[in-house]
């Protein structure tokens, strides 16, 4: 039963860090092209936000992972 909790966890946050790192790329490539927008900014404005995304969904997995193996090897 934990095995599959830990397999829809771990499912969801992936699909999840898909989904926002492809949306995220994708504004940043329509951002780069467009005219109006200074380029600069963008990247001031998308690199913490990416970072933390990114950053906490790892998190997430790695402490589901560890805590996966650590009961299973007691």
């Amino acid at each position: 039963m934990k095995a599959k909790l830990t397999f829809a966890v771990t499912l969801m946050v992936s699909l999840t860090l898909c989904v926002v790192v492809v949306g995220m790329v994708a504004v940043l490539m329509i951002a780069l092209f467009e005219e109006k927008v200074d380029n600069s900014e963008i990247f001031k404005l998308i690199s913490p936000a990416f970072q933390t995304i990114v950053g906490g969904f790892i998190g997430l997995l790695a402490g589901v992972k560890l805590s996966h193996d650590d009961k299973d090897n007691k």
